[in-house]
């Protein structure tokens, strides 16, 4: 569906105002932030990682720690990343101007259809969800950034050019961390970017305004992401939290620190040797917030399955073949939700 200027489809248009939130926000009991019971992540809770050694003689150190990243937590900061502080505030810039522009200059990117690469919506499906969630969002596709740049917001005027040089930055900086990754499983370092055929990327920048009632909605609910890792980049307001031993943890960044966690994709590719973790976002009665994920994944027609190499007796396969786009539209179609769909995709015992 495309939205008419007349619509209110977006939740940042009809946000503010009211003490109270809509009822199709309100959680059941049971199922609600808890936010007195969150843990700060503090020193040490999420790991951090300086990337500046990953190209020179202290390379093996660095490919240790991210390998134990991916197996112990599934999260973790990096710093000294290669992307300029200037790209990151120009994006932060012109992703909140976005969001400020008037109503019917929004709409024009709106829809509710989840296969269009370029779209403006809210929640998370809302053709398929009983309760929404506190966010409106912009998703982008970016690789290659020729093909779809002219999709993307023409308003306000610095935003495909900020949009396209964070994009490219951020795929230089995914492939530098796949090989990585590859490394540290003891395969050669173009394992993974080979295993993910036809490469897509897509970013999402979630906007999570004010909130009256923080405590009985979310920005998102608990997730697994259906891809193979999410590089995002927060705007100093608090609301990522990470679920560690059964508790859930803030997770803060410093001013020039990217959040990267592992997707159910890396899981597979693993063979569950690297865990995609529980995370949600909750939402501020005093602060609007905003993020900027990008997702890295397979192509769509991409066969995905962990190489001969990383299956034996004591890890025998996990989980059978599957397309990305099968597992897409399976993910898209049960809306985020505690269970992973990894599940569907188990071998038998």
């Amino acid at each position: 569906m495309e939205a008419s200027s007349s619509s209110k489809f977006l939740l940042s248009d009809f946000a503010s105002g009211s003490p109270f939130i809509p009822s199709k926000y309100i959680r059941p009991v049971g199922d609600r932030p808890e936010l007195d019971g969150v843990e700060n992540s503090g020193e040490g809770a999420i790991p951090v990682i300086d990337l500046s050694g990953l190209n020179g003689p202290h390379r093996h150190k660095v490919v240790t720690e991210i390998g134990m990243a991916c197996k112990n937590a599934g999260f973790f900061k990096v710093k000294k990343h290669g992307i300029p502080k200037e790209v990151l505030h120009r994006m932060l810039h012109a992703s909140k101007a976005f969001f400020h522009l008037p109503e019917s200059a929004r709409l024009k990117n709106y829809s509710d259809d989840p296969t269009k690469s370029t779209r403006l919506s809210t929640s998370f499906n809302i053709a398929t969800e009983k309760l929404s969630s506190w966010r409106d969002y912009l998703r982008l596709h970016c690789h290659p950034i020729e093909a779809f740049i002219n999709e993307w917001p023409s308003q306000p005027p610095s935003f495909k050019q900020a949009a396209a040089d964070y994009a490219s930055h951020v795929r230089c900086l995914t492939l530098l961390l796949l090989s990585a990754i590859s490394e540290s499983l003891s395969m050669k370092s173009g394992y993974l970017e080979r295993a993910l055929g036809r490469h897509a990327q897509h970013m999402a920048i979630n906007y999570y305004p004010k909130c009256p009632q923080p405590d009985l909605t979310y920005g998102l609910p608990g997730h697994k992401d259906p891809n193979v890792i999410t590089i995002l980049m927060q705007d100093g307001v608090s609301g990522l939290q990470v679920m560690r031993d059964g508790k859930w943890v803030s997770v803060e960044a410093k001013a020039g620190e990217l959040v990267v966690n592992v997707g159910d994709q890396l899981q597979v590719l693993s063979n569950g040797r690297y865990k995609s973790v529980l995370h949600r976002a909750v939402v501020n009665k005093d602060l609007e917030r905003l993020s900027v994920p990008t997702f890295y994944c397979p192509g769509p027609e991409t066969v995905v399955e962990a190489a001969e190499e990383l299956v034996d007796k004591e890890h025998p396969r996990l989980y059978k073949k599957f397309t990305y786009e099968d597992y897409t539209d399976k993910f898209w179609k049960g809306g985020l939700r505690m269970e992973s769909c990894l599940d569907l995709f188990r071998e038998s015992e």
